[in-house]
C-alpha cells in the first residue's frame, strides 16, 4: 500500500515512520509511507498556508490553493485510492472501516490544522473525512498515525502472523479480546488458568471464546447486539448473567 501525508509539519512523522512494525514494513516494501510538506505549494510570498475566516471567528484556517496544489501533486494519474480528512464530523473510524481502507491501493490524508481547513477543499479533493474520535486534537497529524497504525497491522505480511489481526478485540467477532498470560507461571501467587497449560487446542479454543464473550458483555455490551454470536452463547450468557446476581 502506498499512503502520501499532506501535512505542514512532516518532521513530526520522522520517528514514526521507521521505527516498530510500521519502519519494518517500510523496509520489507510492504508500505511505502511518505510526508509531502504543503507550505512549498503556497503561492503567497511567504508560504503562509493559513488565513482569517470570512466572517470573523477566533483562530485560523489552512488555506484551500496550497492545499488543492499539493493533492494535484500527489494524485497524478494513474492514481487510484482515497483521498482522506481528518476531522471531528467525519465518519469513526472503527476496526470494520480499517478492514476496508487496508484493500486501498493507495491513501492520501491530510492533516488539518489551526481552526480546519477551507470547505471548497473538502468539497473537492476530498473523499472521505475520518474521525478518530468525540474530542478534538491541535491537529491531523496525531490522528494520522492512529490511522495509519490501524490500517497498515492490516495488510497481510506487516503483523506477521496473520492470526494476530484475526484474534484481536473488534475482530471480524465483533468481541473484545480473551485474556492472555505468558511466563511465568505463577506471579504473586496467581496462577495461569489450567487449560491454557493442558495442550488441548479444542479446550483452548473454547475457553478463549468464552471469556471474549464474557469480557465484552462486561465491559462493552453494546458490542453484542452486533456480535457475531449463536443463540446458544445468548442463553449461556444470561445463565451467566444470573449466576452473578444470586
Amino acid at each position: 500500500m502506498k499512503i502520501e501525508l499532506l501535512t505542514i509539519f512532516p518532521e513530526v512523522f520522522d520517528s514514526f515512520l521507521n521505527t516498530s512494525i510500521i519502519g519494518r514494513a517500510r523496509e520489507n516494501g510492504l508500505l511505502s509511507i511518505h510526508a509531502t510538506d504543503i507550505r512549498p505549494f503556497s503561492q503567497s510570498k511567504h508560504k503562509n498556508t493559513d488565513d482569517y475566516p470570512f466572517g470573523g471567528g477566533a483562530g485560523m484556517l489552512m488555506m484551500a490553493q496550497p492545499i488543492a496544489d499539493a493533492m494535484k501533486s500527489v494524485t497524478q494519474p494513474p492514481f487510484v485510492g482515497k483521498r482522506i480528512f481528518l476531522g471531528p464530523k467525519g465518519k469513526l473510524l472503527t476496526q470494520q472501516l480499517a478492514q476496508q481502507l487496508a484493500q486501498e491501493q493507495e491513501l492520501v490524508i491530510l492533516c488539518g490544522h489551526y481552526e480546519g481547513v477551507d470547505q471548497r477543499v473538502l468539497d473537492h479533493y476530498i473523499d472521505m473525512e475520518i474521525s478518530i474520535g468525540d474530542y478534538i486534537l491541535t491537529g491531523g497529524e496525531t490522528a494520522a498515525m492512529v490511522l495509519i497504525d490501524c490500517v497498515s497491522r492490516l495488510i497481510p505480511g506487516v503483523l506477521g502472523s496473520e492470526e494476530s489481526a484475526q484474534d484481536e478485540s473488534f475482530s471480524a467477532s465483533g468481541l473484545l479480546e480473551y485474556p492472555q498470560y505468558t511466563r511465568p507461571r505463577i506471579f504473586e501467587g496467581e496462577e495461569v488458568p489450567a487449560v491454557l497449560l493442558n495442550g488441548d487446542h479444542k479446550k483452548i479454543s473454547q475457553w478463549r471464546r468464552e471469556q471474549a464473550l464474557l469480557a465484552t458483555a462486561r465491559l462493552r455490551p453494546d458490542l453484542l447486539e452486533k456480535a457475531d454470536i449463536t443463540e446458544i452463547e445468548k442463553e449461556w450468557l444470561k445463565k451467566k448473567a444470573d449466576e452473578s446476581l444470586s
